[in-house]
């Protein structure tokens, strides 16, 4: 039986017994497409929001490396546009430390978190396990608006007469936690704790609806172990998040109590212009604790839904059942596990028990086997495939390229003897950009090109999909991987200016590559944004239901589906959903009865036994 052809008698079954059928009530403009309660509206929402916080991101990126790579050099349009934070065509410090700290913030959390996993985990679990929609569709809403305000109150912090926080996205006290500690560190540093308060209250909202569905909601046949791994990643992800994002909360309120109420949760001999404050018996390395115990579990917040889309959109394109699915599975669970043990592996040089620190390097190193893994299973799952290089294809192999340079790096970092010696440098900045930040990203871009004609019913222009792939790993690898070097020469993250120190001045005509590389790869995206726009209202219309060839259940659904998914029943589930080229039949879906092979196989017999005759 054929996708399509269970799709068929699906809807012929609905017209028999219309009282089975999936209603909702009739929706308008507001409730269809901005109070939408449509998982997968809620999704599109989140992808674009996301986008559009990659773009300002990005931007601030380049604004930055602009006074990197050209520390003396006059822009008289930076004038035009930030007015007095670029006095003369040059950031003043404080904007320089603005940026950068804004820049990491919405990157790490509006982004790769929010717009990654908030992106995927609503439009594929419901799709995937054969749900209607999420356990809470207005839980679901709830948490999109909460981000979408999150990014409001942070966008607003531009716009206070001090300016963004400046103090670093990780918002170390006692910058963070003393107003007078700096003009970034003022107003807009509220609004900063605010906005991600709010960004938090979201998270957990998601994912304890995301863990909901999973466990209450999937389809007759629809067992654990049948799971595509993307739903795997997704769940495991959302129970990291449940369990981290309420102590960074916990840290956060500690951390208004010291700005607003004259505690002293972080603060001790605190000296400012010669004056002694009042603030006694507090300890900064607490707030460190709080943070990193969600800051590591929030690397793989980030990876661990990209490492879902990898694997389906390689198994799919590899035209192979993804290999060593169990340790696929186990190794997810190896990495939620050990996430919550290497915080400190952050904290080498804050004075940290060396006893204590080598117990944290053991855990970080072995956080890399589950890692190694999940790396040797994508390679052999790609091993002698029939692989198709779609644009989703490519982005999954750069990712497990990023995955893998990029996850080397942490091997010196979570040594505490190196460590301390690259602590802070650039060597920090090369590593995590390409193993989280970057890698992260093309997972990202992986699934939007691979799942783009269920969202929309098109298809994105592949040409340009190429051409935005390449730039983008040619220009990710030339940007961060000379940062290893600059690092290792204990070149440090976060000066405004390096033109001054003779140690690093050997370093000015590869900061300006870099500079230059940066704006190339930050204008690349933008063929990004016109195929993704352009490609929802004008791109190929998908005229199939299942154009991947995919056995996983959302391409049992019509092409554009409704609010409710499947028009009559659910399909039930018989089979893993990795059963390609099995016994010789390329692909068999889901929801297709197990021996269903053994009569193609049959009939494949007997026309090559009347061929012969």
């Amino acid at each position: 039986m054929s996708t399509s052809a269970t799709v068929l008698q699906s809807d012929l079954w609905t017209a028999q017994h219309p009282e089975a059928a999936h209603h909702h009530p009739k929706e308008n403009f507001i409730t269809k497409y901005i109070f939408s309660q449509d998982h997968k509206m809620i999704a599109k929402q989140y992808l674009i929001t996301g986008i559009i916080w990659a773009i300002l991101g990005g931007l601030m990126s380049v604004l930055f490396r602009l006074q990197l790579g050209y520390p003396d050099t006059s822009f008289p349009i930076l004038e035009t546009i930030l007015g007095k934070w670029a006095k003369g065509g040059r950031l003043t410090p404080d904007a320089y430390y603005a940026l950068t700290t804004i820049h990491g913030t919405v990157l790490i959390f509006f982004v790769l978190t929010a717009g990654l996993s908030g992106t995927f985990a609503n439009f594929l679990i419901p799709l995937q396990i054969g749900a209607r929609d999420m356990a809470s569709p207005f839980m679901n809403m709830l948490s999109y608006w909460l981000f979408f305000l999150a990014g409001i109150v942070m966008l607003s912090s531009f716009f206070v007469e001090t300016g963004p926080f400046s103090g670093g996205w990780t918002a170390y006290p006692p910058l963070s936690a003393l107003g007078q500690a700096s003009i970034g560190s003022r107003t807009g540093m509220d609004l900063w704790m605010i906005s991600l308060i709010l960004f938090v209250i979201s998270q957990l909202l998601g994912g304890l609806n995301y863990i909901s569905t999973v466990l209450n909601m999937r389809t007759k046949g629809m067992s654990m172990n049948r799971m595509p791994l993307t739903i795997w990643s997704l769940f495991l992800q959302a129970i990291l998040g449940v369990l981290s994002f309420p102590v960074l909360f916990a840290g956060f309120i500690l951390l208004i109590f010291d700005r607003h109420f004259g505690t002293s949760f972080y603060l001790s001999d605190i000296f400012i212009n010669g004056m002694a404050l009042s603030h006694e018996g507090g300890n900064a390395i607490l707030y460190q604790h709080l943070f990193w115990f969600l800051g590591h579990p929030e690397v793989y917040i980030v990876v661990l839904p990209a490492m879902g889309i990898v694997s389906e959109v390689m198994s799919v394109n590899a035209r192979k059942p993804i290999f060593g699915y169990s340790a696929m599975v186990l190794s997810m669970f190896a990495i939620v596990v050990l996430a919550f043990l290497v915080w400190a592996h952050h904290m080498f040089v804050t004075g940290l028990n060396p006893f204590l620190g080598s117990i944290f390097v053991l855990l970080t190193l072995l956080i890399a086997v589950p890692s190694a893994i999940k790396v040797f299973n994508w390679l052999t799952t790609l091993w002698r495939g029939n692989i198709r290089f779609t644009n989703g294809m490519l982005f999954a192999i750069g990712f497990v390229s990023l995955f893998i340079s990029g996850g080397l790096t942490g091997i010196y970092l979570g040594n505490s003897a190196i460590d301390i010696h690259v602590h802070d440098t650039y060597f920090v900045i090369a590593h995590f950009h390409l193993v989280m930040g970057v890698a992260a990203f093309f997972g990202m871009f992986a699934g939007v090109y691979h799942w783009f004609p269920k969202m929309f019913g098109r298809f994105m222009n592949s040409t340009l999909g190429d051409i935005h792939f390449w730039i983008t790993l040619v220009g990710a690898y030339l940007i961060f991987w000379p940062m290893h070097y600059q690092g290792f020469a204990g070149m440090p993250r976060r000066y405004y200016d390096y033109s001054n120190w003779e140690s690093f001045k050997q370093f000015a005509s590869l900061n300006k590559f870099i500079t230059i590389v940066a704006i190339i790869v930050f204008l690349a995206q933008f063929l990004f944004l016109f195929n993704f726009f352009y490609s929802m209202y004008k791109g190929r219309r998908s005229r199939e239901l299942n154009p991947w060839k995919s056995n996983t259940l959302e391409w049992t659904t019509p092409i554009e589906p409704g609010h409710g998914n499947w028009p009559g029943n659910i399909p039930e589930v018989h089979r893993w959903p990795y059963d390609y080229g099995k016994n010789g039949v390329d692909f068999i879906p889901q929801d297709v009865p197990v021996g269903y092979e053994e009569e193609v196989i049959d009939k494949k017999r007997e026309e090559a036994e009347k061929t012969k005759h």
